[in-house]
């Protein structure tokens, strides 16, 4: 009997050619989904205004929708009733709308941080009181990789609902210094010692200028505020740099760099 059920039309041959068809249906649905995805992604090439972020997403979007659309189709056609999955997505659907609250409001934080673009991909941010470059984003959460390598995933709906800061926005950035000479040393001249670091220093940009000022009287310290203008690239050498060797120049000027102190006076009674 089961000779004769796999050789006859009507059983075997016929289940065989439906597994065949089947496979051939999966086969061609994979094929028009990477390539439904490889036309979206040349006519996103496009669309330099998109971030980078959002191209990924719209990219497999367009990919498993073309996989449900179509495949759906195809089990159609080979004789299957897809009206019961409409059914059960439609169930699943609200079940899901009251299970995953905290999931759906981090799905649209992350599509509206997607089309408004505060940050891309590569960006140094701060960010839900954490500072690093954005590694990777999806519409639920974003992953932050600080500057000792340490990987940080955040939930979109904490970064759209808090401030945020993008590092990498602008081109060129001010380093903002601070030095404390002593009240009795000569502002005028450390000014001129800090003007000319900056001026022989090539990572410092004669355009927009650089100031030197005092800026501060403070309780120990004259403050000279130092700040230079330089390329975002450069941010960190000049900052730690000019800290250095400011240190030795001003001891090869004789200026002073004051320590906190204060001056306790006794009166005899």
């Amino acid at each position: 009997r089961v000779e004769r059920w796999l050789a006859s039309r009507e059983g075997g041959v016929q289940v065989l050619y439906k597994v065949i068809g089947i496979g051939v249906a999966v086969w061609l649905l994979l094929l028009w989904a990477g390539f439904s995805r490889w036309v979206t992604e040349r006519l996103l090439r496009r669309a330099s205004a998109l971030s980078r972020i959002l191209k990924k997403f719209l990219l497999q979007l367009v990919y498993w929708l073309n996989f449900l659309i179509f495949g759906l189709v195809l089990l159609a056609f080979v004789g299957v009733n897809v009206t019961p999955f409409f059914a059960i997505f439609g169930g699943i659907s609200f079940i899901l709308g009251f299970a995953l609250q905290q999931t759906i409001g981090n799905l649209a934080s992350g599509l509206m941080m997607m089309v408004l673009k505060p940050f891309d991909t590569g960006d140094t941010v701060k960010i839900a009181g954490t500072s690093g470059q954005v590694d990777e984003m999806s519409v639920v959460s974003t992953r932050i990789r600080t500057a000792d390598n340490q990987i940080i995933t955040i939930p979109n709906s904490m970064i759209w609902g808090d401030v945020i800061t993008n590092v990498s926005a602008s081109a060129i950035r001010r380093v903002d210094l601070v030095f404390g000479i002593d009240y009795s040393d000569n502002a005028s001249h450390a000014i001129e010692v800090l003007e000319d670091m900056i001026k022989t220093n090539p990572l410092c940009l004669k355009d927009p200028a650089p100031q030197v000022f005092v800026g501060e009287l403070a309780d120990s310290s004259v403050n000279l505020y130092c700040r230079p203008w330089v390329k975002r690239e450069d941010y960190w050498t000049v900052y730690w740099g000019l800290t250095g060797v400011v240190k030795e120049r001003f001891d090869a000027e004789g200026i002073s760099i004051p320590f906190p102190q204060q001056d306790v006076h006794f009166i005899a009674k």
